[in-house]
């Protein structure tokens, strides 16, 4: 069985010896290639693994679950864009999401609940009032 290999068998020993092959590949030691979840409309693949159950692989994503730490709430809202990556420029000219990546994200939710929780306008100039349009 070729392809990606979870093994421990082609690594060297502590003392920088090679390991001998002691049996060939087994499925329980397949791996799979990274999702590289990409910004745009949503794209779920589903991949069967051992026991016949599902994992799910997200190859597009347009929104996610965000927290405000200090204020202690979560909202799903709308990723705009991937800002930063610290472990690679191309993931972010390529907009894959990653562990870590900086994202932008649409602040609307976050908005809305601080302006009912407190009463008080979030992010406007001091002095302009609050104007709700409807449409």
């Amino acid at each position: 069985i070729m392809g990606i290999s979870r093994d421990k068998w082609h690594k060297r020993r502590k003392t920088g010896g090679r390991m001998t092959q002691i049996r060939k590949k087994r499925k329980f030691e397949l791996g799979r290639p990274a999702a590289n979840t990409k910004l745009g409309n949503r794209r779920i693949h589903s991949v069967r693994t051992m026991g016949g159950n599902k994992k799910y692989r997200a190859l597009r994503l347009e929104s996610g679950n965000f927290a405000w730490g200090s204020e202690a709430i979560t909202r799903k809202t709308r990723i705009i864009d991937v800002v930063y990556n610290a472990s690679n420029n191309e993931l972010v000219r390529t907009k894959t999401l990653v562990k870590s990546c900086i994202v932008q994200i649409d602040a609307t939710p976050f908005r809305q609940w601080y302006e009912a929780h407190y009463a008080k306008p979030l992010g406007r100039k001091a002095g302009v009032k609050l104007v709700r349009v409807v449409v």
